[in-house]
């Protein structure tokens, strides 16, 4: 439950970053949502490799770091774009 509510507020971060940036918010916030599922998988899988089935809570705690890892990375990716600024856009009107 406090995983789902953390991804929540993690989205709506990636989602205002990709408006400062000039991007749809939404595409961003459904590319953290698969992204964070993808990895929290490979984590568990991962920790089921290294730990074995009898030690869950060290899989689990695996599996939420690889998916935390994965909203850095999409966040660094968001971050290395310029910022979207309107005055740009603007002074640009009518150039082909």
């Amino acid at each position: 439950m406090l995983e789902i509510i953390a991804l929540i507020f993690l989205t709506k971060d990636i989602g205002k970053l990709a408006e400062k940036k000039g991007l749809k918010p939404s595409s961003w916030k459904i590319y953290t949502v698969i992204g964070w599922l993808f990895f929290e998988f490979i984590g568990i899988f991962i920790g089921v490799m290294i730990f074995g089935t009898h030690n869950l809570v060290s899989v689990v705690l695996v599996g939420l770091a690889f998916a935390i890892t994965s909203y850095f990375l999409i966040k660094a990716q968001l971050n290395k774009l310029p910022d979207h600024n309107i005055h740009d856009d603007i002074d640009h009107l009518g150039n082909f």
